[in-house]
């Protein structure tokens, strides 16, 4: 079912990071092909505003909302028809998000350079943002937890979600998203929710949008965050510069760095629980142990036959962006899933906490047997919005940071300017920009 790649002895020697990079699977995720297809999209939206919306949702979701901004009533039914089970589960991930999150908030720092002279980095929240929500092969109301609850701790005091309307909602739903989206949004007091999804969500949120009589349905924002398919991710680098984004985040991946005292069962189930999302995810375990490969090689086949999605499941381990990577031992394993760069990174070893203090590279890291991934989607705290596609070596996941920006405050009195400006003048003439150095020295002519 799923392929094996052999870097043991010198094969792994012989690889620079690049190759190893290159070497390992991983999914072919296409984003500038995709430009094509989303540009007149989002050129559509960009010049017909709200009645572009409608006939895109018509086009790619099979349904035409019957309003794009969902009412306050819908949003309230919603939360009053959610299963009482599933409030209470998303309230504690509400609450345990919230603890983690809370903690992050930075403060402003002021640095004392000399006498009369600071400088003080202050952190300010972006004004306004748009967070959008997937509702395609998944519907993932805990995305709204994780977009939402790191813009609300950062203080943004205005965020609007859109996720695309689903054609099988019926009743009031019908022409909204799913119903569950629509609680997660109201009980974290969210009241501004559109029925849009795809590109032209994030084009709306680049764009705003407005009715044919300059009714304003949505205003800008300043930035998007979100995962999405591959034509939200090309509509988020299209639009790069007219508004800010988190990442370009694809298909979800796990890499599991596990030696022999791993259980097959344990990574079999956590390889799965990630294929599940998409045909395209990928799901990667390395390992130093050919016993344990062949375990969970065993257990996947009986694993996966009775799943729920079997047929996702499989396509997605049988893909070129999955596999069972063999190495030496666990210090080449490390070295391997640092060149990875996974979004989710399991490490499934004897001193797992060692061995996890030592990767440089992961959107998050799970230590031990007792933390799967799938804590981490729903419960841990943690947030799920995460670097893929090997951006982790650079990128980090969603946080209050993320919505944040800091501004450097200069506070220099009349002496601490006299102080440094032979400094000041000084590089202004090495760098032949003499006027640099006259706009410190003009405050001080009368001195002469």
């Amino acid at each position: 079912m799923i392929t094996r790649t052999d870097l043991r002895g010198p094969a792994l020697a012989s690889l620079d990071a690049r190759g190893l990079r290159d070497t390992l699977p991983r999914a072919a995720f296409d984003v500038e092909a995709a430009l094509d297809v989303v540009r007149p999209i989002c050129e559509q939206v960009r010049h017909h505003g709200a009645e572009a919306l409608r006939e895109l949702s018509e086009r790619f979701d099979q349904v035409r909302p019957q309003s794009l901004r969902v009412p306050g009533e819908v949003l309230a039914a919603a939360l009053e028809q959610l299963d009482p089970d599933i409030r209470a589960a998303l309230t504690e991930a509400i609450r345990r998000a919230r603890l983690v999150h809370d903690d992050q908030r930075r403060t402003d720092t002021t640095t004392h350079v000399a006498p009369g002279g600071t400088v003080t980095e202050r952190w300010v929240p972006v004004d306004r943002v748009g967070l959008y929500v997937p509702g395609g092969v998944a519907v993932l109301a805990s995305s709204v937890v994780m977009n939402v609850v790191p813009a609300q701790a950062a203080g943004v005091t205005s965020l609007a979600v859109a996720s695309p309307p689903q054609r099988s909602n019926t009743g009031a739903f019908a022409g909204y998203p799913d119903p569950t989206i629509l609680a997660a949004c109201a009980l974290l007091g969210v009241d501004e929710v559109y029925a849009v999804g795809g590109a032209q969500a994030i084009a709306m949120f680049a764009y705003g949008a407005r009715e044919d009589d300059g009714t304003t349905v949505c205003e800008p924002v300043s930035l998007v965050t979100g995962p999405g398919n591959i034509y939200v991710v090309a509509a988020k680098r299209l639009l790069k510069g007219l508004i800010g984004i988190d990442s370009e985040a694809g298909p979800t991946e796990i890499a599991i760095l596990a030696d022999e005292t791993a259980d097959a069962e344990h990574v079999a189930a956590d390889l799965i629980s990630q294929a599940e999302h998409d045909t395209l995810a990928a799901a990667v375990l390395v390992t130093d142990s050919e016993e344990l490969a062949t375990a969970v090689e065993a257990a996947l086949e009986r694993r996966v036959a009775r799943t729920k999605h079997a047929e996702r499941i499989r396509i997605s381990l049988t893909g070129e962006q999955s596999g069972i990577v063999l190495v030496d031992d666990v210090e080449a394993g490390v070295r391997v899933v640092d060149a990875y760069a996974a979004e989710h990174l399991e490490i499934q070893t004897r001193d797992a906490a060692a061995v996890a203090a030592r990767i440089r590279n992961a959107g998050a890291i799970f230590v031990g047997a007792y933390a799967p991934v799938s804590l981490g989607d729903y419960a841990a705290g943690s947030n799920h919005v995460l670097p893929t596609g090997g951006c982790a070596c650079h990128s980090s996941g969603l946080s209050v940071q993320s919505f944040l920006r800091g501004i450097h405050v200069v506070d220099y009195t009349q002496d601490a300017l006299r102080e440094v400006a032979g400094v000041v003048t000084t590089l202004a003439q090495a760098e032949d920009l003499p006027a640099h150095g006259e706009a410190v020295t003009a405050r001080f002519e009368s001195d002469e």
